[in-house]
């Protein structure tokens, strides 16, 4: 007899709205036509979902499925990369960034679709100084947002825009020195992003030709200018003509350096400090993760447009008490 796949769904009860009521049910629907044991775990502490994904690796289990937001997803991820255990993200953060970049829709029914599909890709992640990152690393203004949402008490949409205002009307840009094996340059800038994928969550799309699949970084570079100009680069974001914009310089790396003078960066929207240097590396391949082989390539304007019809009609789904 054909041994069972056994999946652990990992829960952070705090995620999203921290309703987890049914969430196993609908797990064990969507893979009900599967030979599958599933294993639903609700994480206790910070640090506790990457103890309970490493114990899934150590026994062999077939999948782990992470519910949350991105520091769910990053605990999870960096405990299974480098092992033959697929990840499977059951979005329920506040923004979902790397959900949406392999994700059509964010619906937690879709996302279950997908992972019933049994469709695992090798994908890539970053490190900043060894500290791992599958979405975003970032200095300057976002980091500073980090920060603040951090300390906000309280998560979702409404708080991080509260954040990312508050913080816009204060924050100053920095100097920075970055080394490619190109050569050493300097920059006056408001953002230093490193994408492994296309954005930042909430359709806010910071790198919009990233791949979790091509052996590499996208850094972008957002220059000081001023407040005016700062801002339409935040409009650009949310269209898909972020690298169209004049303040923008983009790279494409395996592998570079930073230079600053030591202040907070963020990893996958997680504030921390971090030294003067930061050695910045790309690990191909790491990371079996379950995507969408239908999600659409990105176009600028249509993305966005798509992406928002789909969250619009996902909100009206929960507002009317037919989703999650």
């Amino acid at each position: 007899m054909k041994d069972r796949k056994r999946y652990m769904v990992i829960v952070n009860p705090i995620a999203g709205k921290g309703n987890i009521s049914g969430l196993d049910q609908r797990v064990r629907d969507a893979l009900e036509s599967e030979d599958v044991e599933l294993d639903i775990r609700v994480s206790e502490r910070a640090g506790h979902c990457s103890e309970l994904a490493r114990e899934a690796a150590a026994a062999g289990y077939y999948a782990v499925l992470a519910a949350g937001g991105d520091g769910t997803i990053n605990e999870v991820a960096s405990a299974l990369r480098g092992t033959e255990v697929i990840m499977g993200i059951i979005p329920r953060g506040s923004g979902n960034g790397l959900a949406r970049h392999i994700f059509e829709s964010i619906d937690i029914d879709n996302a279950l679709r997908v992972i019933a599909a049994d469709n695992p890709v090798a994908c890539d992640y970053g490190t900043a100084n060894g500290k791992p990152f599958f979405c975003t690393f970032g200095l300057g203004f976002d980091a500073a947002v980090a920060v603040d949402f951090a300390q906000a008490g309280h998560r979702g949409l409404a708080t991080y825009v509260r954040s990312a205002i508050r913080t816009f009307i204060n924050y100053h840009p920095k100097s920075y020195e970055i080394e490619t094996e190109g050569g050493k340059f300097k920059v006056n800038a408001f953002i230093i992003a490193v994408c492994n994928a296309s954005q930042y969550g909430n359709n806010a799309y910071i790198a919009p030709d990233a791949s979790i699949r091509d052996g590499y970084l996208d850094v972008t570079v957002v220059n000081a200018g001023n407040p005016l100009t700062r801002a339409l680069v935040g409009v650009d974001m949310f269209t898909g003509y972020i690298t169209r914009n004049f303040l923008i310089q983009t790279l494409r790396v395996k592998r570079f350096t930073i230079l600053q003078s030591a202040q907070p960066g963020h990893i996958d929207g997680e504030p921390l400090e971090l030294p003067e240097k930061i050695e910045i590396e790309c690990h191909p391949g790491q990371l079996r993760l379950f995507a969408d082989p239908g999600k659409h390539p990105f176009k600028p304007m249509i993305t966005p447009l798509r992406s928002l019809q789909a969250d619009t009609v996902y909100r009206l789904r929960k507002f009317f008490g037919k989703g999650d």
